[in-house]
C-alpha cells in the first residue's frame, strides 16, 4: 500500500498544481490550507457513504438540505425554492434541460434558446436529450441580445438560458430583460451561474457593479451554481435550484418496472459517494458568510490589479470588461495567444487558450482565484516576459500544405489515416527511423508546447475541431496492459 501511495505522489508531480494560485483554469484555490484540510477530511469520512437512499444515510440528507438552504439565501430565493446537489455544473445544466423538456411532453421537437456564449454543457444536453439548440448571436460586448433572444422564442421553446457570467468572457447577460421575455411567453428561464454564483453576490455587497441575475429577477425559474468553484469546496459539487417544487418535479426519475428495489433518483446518478457533499458542507460551514466575503474581496483585488497591469502592456487587451473573476485577453497581432500560453507554462503559470469563434479572435483565458492575490506581481512579470518572448518568436504559423489538408477534410468522414497525418505534422507521433514512415505502433506523445497544435485546430471549422479532438481523446485513452 505504501508503494502505491508513493507511486501516486510521483505521478501527481507531473500534474498542474492545484494550490498556490498559479493554475488559472480547472481549479479554484482559496489559499487557505486549513480549509483544504477540512474539505479533504470530510470527503474521506464520507467516501463510503451512498447518496442513493437518503433514508439509509440521513446525515447526507441533512447536509444536502442545509447546503441548498445556504445557496437559496445567497441567491435571493423565495420561500418556495427547492434544490438538489449534483456532481458538477454539467450535471446541473443537463438536469435543467431535461426537466424543461419533460415538463412539456406534448412538444414533439422541443427547442431551447441560447446565446452563442452559453456553456458547451447546453450543447451536450441538447445531444443527450434531443432538445434543439437555437443559437442567438451576442452583442459587441459579448452579452446576450435580449431582443434577439425574444425573437427566437416560439411555441416549441421549453427553455431560455442566460449566463452569470459566461465562461469565455466573464460577462453577465441582461437577465432581467431575457427572463421577462421568457415569462411573458410562459417559458422557463435558467441562469447558468455555475462559475459566478458563489462570488457575484459578494461582489455586489462589496459595491461592485453587478447586473441583476438572481431569483430577485422576475421570470428566473432555475439557477445552477457550482460549489467546487468559488465556494472553494472539493471537486464534485454543484447546486441546481428551482423556484418551486412544481418546477423541479419532472427532474426526478422513478422506476418500479423491474423485480428489484424501486429506483428513485433526484440526479443523473444513482449510487453516489457522500464524500463531495460532505466536503462542500464542511467547507461552507467553516468559511461562513464573512469568510466568503473576505475571499471575494481578495479575488476582486487580484482581478483589478491584473487588469491594471495588462493595461500597461500594449500587446494585450481585455476582450470584454469582465463582471466577475474571469478575464479574456486578446493580442495585437505582434504575437499570438497560443504562444503566450506556452511561454506562461514555461514560466510556471497555466493560462487557458481559447480558439477563435464566429469572427471573434482567439483569446487567453484567466480564471482568477483568491489565492492568486499574493502572486499578482509575479503573474504580471511572467506575462510581460511571455509576451516579449512571443513577440520575438513571431506569431505561430501553420504549414500551408497542412492548412490546405485541414480545409479539405470532412469531419463526418475523418479516417485514421487522415488523423495520423495530422498527428505526424504536429509532432505528436514519430516515424519509423529506418523507413521514414509512421510506425503503426507509434506512441502518442503529449507535446511540451501546444502553440502549433492549437493553431492547427484554430484553422479548422467547429465541426472539424470537434472531430479531431474526439479522435485525439480516443487515441489518448487506451488501456495500459501489464
Amino acid at each position: 500500500m505504501t508503494d502505491a501511495l508513493t507511486r501516486l505522489r510521483e505521478m501527481q508531480s507531473a500534474d498542474l498544481p492545484v494550490h498556490g494560485g498559479r493554475t488559472l483554469a480547472y481549479v479554484y484555490d482559496s489559499g487557505l490550507p486549513d480549509i483544504d484540510r477540512i474539505g479533504r477530511e470530510a470527503v474521506t469520512a464520507y467516501a463510503g457513504s451512498n447518496g442513493l437512499d437518503p433514508t439509509a444515510f440521513p446525515s447526507l440528507l441533512r447536509m444536502e438540505n442545509e447546503v441548498v438552504g445556504t445557496a437559496a439565501d445567497l441567491l435571493d430565493a423565495p420561500d418556495t425554492v427547492v434544490g438538489t446537489v449534483t456532481s458538477g455544473g454539467t450535471e446541473s445544466v443537463l438536469l435543467a434541460v431535461q426537466t424543461a423538456r419533460d415538463a412539456h411532453p406534448g412538444i414533439e421537437r422541443p427547442q431551447m434558446v441560447l446565446p452563442t456564449t452559453a456553456h458547451a454543457a447546453f450543447h451536450k444536453a441538447a445531444h443527450y436529450f434531443g432538445v434543439e439548440p437555437v443559437l442567438v448571436p451576442v452583442g459587441p460586448d459579448s452579452r446576450a441580445d435580449p431582443a434577439a433572444m425574444a425573437a427566437a422564442m416560439d411555441d416549441r421553446t421549453v427553455l431560455v438560458v442566460a449566463s452569470a457570467p459566461s465562461y469565455a468572457h466573464g460577462v453577465v447577460d441582461p437577465v432581467t430583460a431575457i427572463a421577462a421575455a421568457a415569462a411573458e411567453r410562459g417559458i422557463r428561464c435558467h441562469v447558468d451561474a455555475c462559475i459566478g454564483g458563489w462570488v457575484l453576490p459578494y461582489a455586489a455587497r462589496l459595491g461592485r457593479d453587478v447586473p441583476a441575475w438572481t431569483f430577485a429577477v422576475d421570470g428566473v425559474t432555475s439557477i445552477s451554481v457550482d460549489l467546487h468553484k468559488y465556494a472553494y469546496a472539493p471537486k464534485g459539487t454543484s447546486v441546481l435550484l428551482h423556484r418551486t417544487p412544481e418546477l423541479r418535479r419532472p427532474q426526478f426519475f422513478a422506476s418500479a418496472a423491474w423485480p428489484g428495489y424501486t429506483m428513485l433518483n433526484s440526479t443523473m446518478q444513482s449510487t453516489k459517494s457522500g464524500g463531495p457533499l460532505a466536503g462542500a458542507w464542511a467547507v461552507m460551514r467553516s468559511l461562513g458568510d464573512e469568510g466568503y466575503e473576505r475571499l471575494a474581496r481578495d479575488v476582486f483585488k487580484a482581478v483589478d490589479r491584473i487588469r491594471a497591469g495588462i493595461g500597461e502592456m500594449k500587446e494585450l487587451a481585455v476582450a470584454s470588461t469582465p463582471d466577475s473573476t474571469l478575464i479574456a485577453l486578446t493580442t495585437d497581432g505582434s504575437c499570438d495567444p497560443f504562444t503566450v500560453c506556452d511561454e506562461m507554462a514555461a514560466r510556471g503559470w497555466y493560462v487557458q487558450p481559447q480558439m477563435s469563434y464566429a469572427g471573434s479572435p482567439a483569446t487567453i483565458h484567466l480564471s482568477v482565484s483568491a489565492a492568486t492575490l499574493p502572486h499578482v506581481a509575479e503573474l504580471l512579470e511572467a506575462l510581460a516576459d511571455a509576451v516579449s518572448a512571443a513577440v520575438a518568436s513571431g506569431p505561430v504559423t501553420v504549414d500551408p500544405g497542412v492548412a490546405a489538408f485541414i480545409a479539405e477534410l470532412d469531419p463526418l468522414a475523418l479516417s485514421d489515416e487522415d488523423f495520423d497525418g495530422l498527428l505526424l505534422a504536429a509532432g505528436l507521433i514519430g516515424t519509423d527511423s529506418e523507413q521514414g514512415e509512421q510506425s503503426e505502433q507509434a506512441e502518442l506523445a503529449l507535446p511540451q508546447r501546444m502553440a502549433e497544435v492549437n493553431a492547427m485546430l484554430d484553422l479548422a471549422s467547429a465541426a472539424m475541431r470537434e472531430a479531431l479532438l474526439v479522435a485525439f481523446l480516443d487515441r489518448l485513452t487506451r488501456p495500459t496492459r501489464r
